[in-house]
């Protein structure tokens, strides 16, 4: 009779184990993969051969491509700039792409077929990473690990601050675009208000290394950790908790009601997603073919993903 018990428990172990899904489709860029953003009906991908890509989310087609000029390399080669961060508002496109000058980055916006470039090298900006807050304004990451708003009418900077000594990683919008939860090696992730530059939470205690990722919506802030710490954190009360990975976690990415939350958990690059009220698997992820640094929720039960090659995989979970 203890046999049988024992057998029937493993049987519905089985049974509820999440399951492991393959893509339902498979998008071919121009270019590795660099950045992922989804706006509306459209996804927008930045490419390392300097091309901010859009693609119709019901049809997967390719509907607008704006291409950065080729830049120079320290050898005077003509090499592509390639477009790190990339986003969209109110009929603009933002792309951030190296200059080729000393690790100093240029920013660009394209609007009515027109590409701009707003900042160059001489700027001497070393940026990371680059996202609209509205349609006149950019929140800023520097490598520096300081934030600022660029007001793109007067190109001048309505704050900077520096959050840590630590070099910057990664910064994440709420879905308001009101606070952003920038992360930097140290593992302490600051929120901050994103018209004032005011530090609002500091989130700490449970990563403790690199935050290489993050992704931020309805109060909840999920953090992929060097440490291999697959970690979120509720913003209110700054307390979270964490799932243990077997690997880096290179990318992370929270559902709209941030009921959700994928990580890439494994060296094999698969991506595990989990009911945060739960802490249930409820799928694994598999068929990504490089590092993984991208992920994100299309809408509760879909998502795409970028990683270090010419692939954007899209995948439906239960």
């Amino acid at each position: 009779m203890k046999t049988f018990v024992i057998f029937l428990s493993l049987c519905v172990g089985l049974l509820q184990a999440a399951p492991t899904l393959s893509p339902i489709h498979a998008i071919h860029i121009d270019g590795n993969a660099q950045d992922l953003v989804v706006h509306g009906s459209s996804l927008y991908v930045g490419t390392s051969h300097g091309k901010l890509q859009v693609y119709d989310l019901k049809t997967w087609k390719l509907t607008k491509e704006i291409t950065l000029p080729k830049i120079k390399d320290f050898m005077g080669d003509s090499i592509f700039a390639a477009a790190s961060s990339i986003d969209y508002r109110d009929g603009r496109y933002l792309l951030l792409s190296d200059s080729g000058n000393k690790g100093y980055t240029d920013l660009w916006i394209h609007e009515n077929n027109v590409t701009k470039k707003i900042l160059s090298a001489s700027d001497k900006k070393a940026l990371v990473k680059a996202r609209f807050i509205d349609k006149n304004h950019l929140l800023l990451g520097y490598l520096s690990d300081e934030a600022s708003l660029l007001d793109l009418t007067t190109k001048s900077e309505a704050y900077r601050v520096q959050l840590s000594a630590s070099k910057f990683s990664d910064f994440a919008l709420n879905a308001l675009r009101t606070q952003a939860a920038f992360s930097c090696e140290s593992g302490v992730i600051s929120v901050i208000d994103t018209h004032t530059g005011n530090v609002i939470k500091m989130l700490k205690g449970i990563n403790k290394d690199n935050v290489y990722k993050v992704d931020f919506k309805n109060g909840i802030v999920a953090a992929a950790g060097q440490d291999r710490r697959a970690a979120y954190y509720h913003v209110a009360t700054g307390q979270g908790s964490y799932f243990r990975a077997s690997f880096l976690i290179y990318a992370t990415g929270l559902s709209p009601s941030a009921r959700r939350v994928a990580f890439a958990m494994d060296e094999n690059n698969n991506i595990t997603v989990f009911d945060l009220q739960t802490h249930a698997k409820i799928a694994r992820l598999k068929g990504q073919k490089s590092t993984l640094n991208s992920i994100v929720f299309i809408g509760e039960k879909t998502l795409v993903s970028g990683s270090d090659d010419d692939t954007v995989l899209v995948w439906n979970v239960p």
